[in-house]
């Protein structure tokens, strides 16, 4: 067996959301390394005697380095394992699946992506609504909150989050969204815009709040949680 690694998104967290293809490479692996929000249900299809290793990463919270986990990685593959990756949401989006991508590389070691259900798809779905908008919203953009410091990146491009027509979700983004919701309302963006708030999306915890910008803004200035949780704002149906 020549060293392998599959790159497995789990989706927002309910195991229901897996495709076949994650839940098959689950089910033949020799070692699991998951995030946090991808441990509970989801790890009982790995196959029993498998070796769970969590290397999450959580904001506010202490957690493995990056150069660690690549690191890790790298090593489980080298011992000709079937080796999984387990990703939360889609792995492609705001991860760290490049960084890892290039250690497999320089090692290299062969790997596959395979992709899951996003987590913005599965908020708007919990809130039942379109992510688009035939007469509305022909555009949805995906931002991230923070960068790699925790704050809010400096070179966000306010003038296309600021956009009403647009669907806009932004993820890892409750302890800064009261900083960046000031900023496009100083670009534009209505004040009464409709937003929502979707925490632990999917899972047995789900919370789905309906705010506007500023309320929200208002309610994250204080405390934000604990909770995984992402926001929608912009021309959202019935929201």
């Amino acid at each position: 067996m020549s060293s392998f690694v599959s790159f497995v998104s789990s989706g927002p967290g309910d195991p229901e959301l897996l495709t076949l293809k994650a839940v098959d490479r689950l089910k033949r692996a020799d070692a699991v390394l998951y995030d946090d929000l991808s441990s509970g249900p989801i790890l009982e299809y790995a196959r029993p005697g498998a070796d769970l290793v969590s290397v999450g990463k959580r904001a506010g919270r202490a957690s493995p380095r990056q150069d660690h986990v690549s690191h890790l990685l790298v090593d489980y593959a080298r011992l000709d394992q079937r080796v999984v990756r387990l990703k939360s949401g889609d792995s492609g989006l705001f991860g760290r699946l490049e960084e890892e991508i290039t250690a497999l590389k320089a090692a290299g070691i062969g790997y596959e992506i395979i992709p899951g259900v996003p987590s913005a798809c599965a908020a708007a779905a919990a809130a039942g609504i379109p992510l688009t908008r035939r007469l509305a919203a022909r555009r949805v953009q995906f931002a991230t909150g923070h960068d790699v410091t925790g704050a809010l990146p400096e070179d966000v491009n306010l003038t296309a989050l600021a956009d009403p027509t647009a669907a806009t979700a932004i993820f890892m983004g409750k302890r800064t969204f009261p900083k960046l919701a000031q900023r496009l309302m100083e670009h534009g963006l209505p004040a009464d815009t409709p937003a929502i708030l979707a925490e632990s999306v999917s899972r047995p915890d789900q919370s789905l709040a309906r705010h506007t910008v500023a309320s929200l803004a208002d309610l994250l200035s204080g405390e934000t949680g604990d909770k995984a949780g992402l926001i929608l704002f912009g021309a959202l149906a019935d929201a």
